[in-house]
């Protein structure tokens, strides 16, 4: 009985869609492949694929049993390469997509050192807002910031951050101070463009959930701008803890109506496969989780 070779095969059926397209990707003839799933069946005492003449469809234990193979079966990979790592060095050009302000504020400086550790890569850096395709547009990985969605990337949390409401003292002198998010209505706004939500901003209070309809003075697609006219007494602005932290120690912006939280974001790095991950891709992986380990942007306060 070889218990990760029946996970595997059972894996890659699934993936292919069929027994004949798992043969093909394993390089086994299909009866073995029939035969390793079926003794996998049998030893389980549980049925994980519905066979017909057209297709397969997994039963709600096969899905089960498949989400935790693929992940007994990634860290074997993973185990792997982290022993054959220690002798090898990376080398070659690593293409790298990030968010702009996370980007400039919290990833070029560890550049240095990530290419002190391997001097052998050569870095390509890309930096925009938008959700860039890493396969189609040749990205090796991506910082990623909010919430993931169903996809095939693989993904590891570096991070998180919390949308902050914040203002400047000498605006919230001139202009009051909201004590409850309806209140921003009366409020200059200063809104991200790219924000999933636009004008509806979420928060979770004393008495649960709510989301209350703004209307923005300025739009803007960048954060830094957002926050540069913010620290400008130029409204009341939304923005993720990474970009706010400095200006909250320093008391240059306060947070409002702390009683009401908006949403937490992941901060990710996104990679297209776990399977033969070149070197260099899985050190820049594991370089970024050591940097960011003990980060906590949300201890933020006013000294």
């Amino acid at each position: 009985m070889n218990r990760s070779l029946e996970m595997e095969v059972f894996v890659a059926v699934v993936d292919a869609g069929s027994f004949v397209g798992a043969a093909d990707g394993l390089r086994m003839s299909k009866a073995a492949v029939s035969r390793h799933v079926d003794a996998l069946e049998q030893r389980l005492g549980v049925r994980l694929l519905q066979r017909t003449t057209r297709r397969l469809s997994l039963t709600e234990e096969g899905r089960t049993f498949y989400q935790r193979a693929r992940d007994v079966l990634a860290s074997l990979d993973d185990a792997e390469a982290e022993v054959t790592s220690h002798t090898q060095e990376p080398s070659g050009v690593l293409r790298v997509n990030a968010p702009v302000s996370f980007g400039i504020q919290h990833l070029a400086p560890l550049w240095g050192e990530f290419l002190r550790q391997c001097p052998q890569v050569e870095l390509d850096l890309t930096l925009n807002d938008r959700v860039v395709d890493l396969v189609d547009e040749g990205f090796d990985l991506a910082v990623r910031i909010g919430t993931l969605g169903n996809s095939s990337l693989v993904s590891r949390q570096l991070a998180t951050t919390r949308m902050r409401l914040c203002a400047t003292p000498q605006y919230l002198a001139e202009h009051g101070t909201p004590r409850h998010p309806d209140e921003l209505g009366a409020h200059r706004v200063i809104a991200y463009s790219n924000w999933s939500g636009r004008d509806e901003w979420p928060f979770t209070g004393p008495q649960g959930p709510l989301s209350v309809r703004t209307r923005a003075k300025v739009y803007s697609n960048n954060g830094d701008t957002c926050r540069a006219i913010a620290l400008n007494h130029g409204g009341v602005l939304l923005q993720p803890s990474f970009l706010l932290a400095d200006d909250l120690r320093r008391g240059d912006l306060l947070e409002l109506m702390p009683e009401y939280r908006s949403v937490e974001l992941g901060v990710y790095v996104v990679y297209p496969t776990r399977k033969q991950l070149p070197l260099k891709v899985r050190r820049l992986v594991n370089f970024l989780a050591e940097a960011f380990a003990e980060t906590d942007w949300d201890r933020a306060q006013v000294s």
